[in-house]
């Protein structure tokens, strides 16, 4: 990468969403650190400290600024009018695979990551880049619900897509079969559940109102 990546006076925002892959690749060998912040910087023909301005929170900007270019690229491979042409199990299937498709050059960076997600004062922050990578995939997957449920699809898949991250990491199959293997399962059980519940709901007595019998009380016949 040379500085004609970047427009004559990039802002910081550009600045970050330039150097994060390139960090991303020095990170298997650094960790998310000042070394591979120096080494993309002088790559991508940006100075060091104008580069450590771009990354403020220092390791995990870095992260968070990996992570945001792995949801841009995802969203740009699988945008919402071709995935609606899809079964919305295989709209979240092929959301996941894409993303790991996109992280798969840089794995060892990956674990990196995850290893200083994992420390105690990073878990909130974690969570977080979690919940906007699982709530960017159901957005491009078509979820418009506005209730619990908008809650708890997020929190489930990002789950499921905290699990399959940790299988990938340790998989030595081809094109990363295994992955994919439990991947499937993990979401037909989820396709499974939102099924169950779509079905109590339809099924489900409705409960008496306390408010709607007082109402009939004292206005008969409405």
């Amino acid at each position: 990468m040379s500085s004609d990546a970047l427009p004559a006076d990039p802002t910081l925002e550009e600045i970050r969403a330039a150097l994060a892959p390139l960090i991303a690749q020095n990170a298997a060998f650094d960790g998310f650190g000042d070394a591979a912040l120096v080494d993309a910087a002088a790559r991508g023909g940006v100075d060091a400290d104008v580069a450590r301005l771009a990354f403020p929170g220092g390791g995990r900007d870095m992260v968070d600024a990996w992570f945001a270019g792995i949801d841009a690229a995802m969203a740009a491979k699988w945008p919402a009018e071709k995935l609606a042409t899809l079964k919305i199990r295989d709209r979240i299937t092929a959301l996941v695979e894409a993303r790991i498709d996109l992280i798969a050059p840089n794995r060892e960076a990956l674990r990196r990551a995850l290893a200083l997600l994992a420390l105690p004062t990073n878990v909130p922050f974690a969570a977080r880049l979690g919940w906007r990578a699982a709530d960017l995939m159901w957005r491009l997957a078509g979820d418009t619900a506005t209730d619990y449920n908008h809650y708890s699809k997020r929190a489930i898949l990002a789950g499921v897509y905290a699990a399959t991250m940790a299988v990938y990491l340790n998989d030595e199959s081809g094109d990363h079969a295994d992955t994919s293997a439990f991947l499937a399962r993990r979401i037909g059980e989820v396709m499974r559940f939102e099924g169950w519940k779509h079905r109590r709901a339809a099924t489900r007595t409705e409960r008496p109102s306390v408010a709607r019998f007082v109402g009939q009380l004292r206005y008969p016949g409405r």
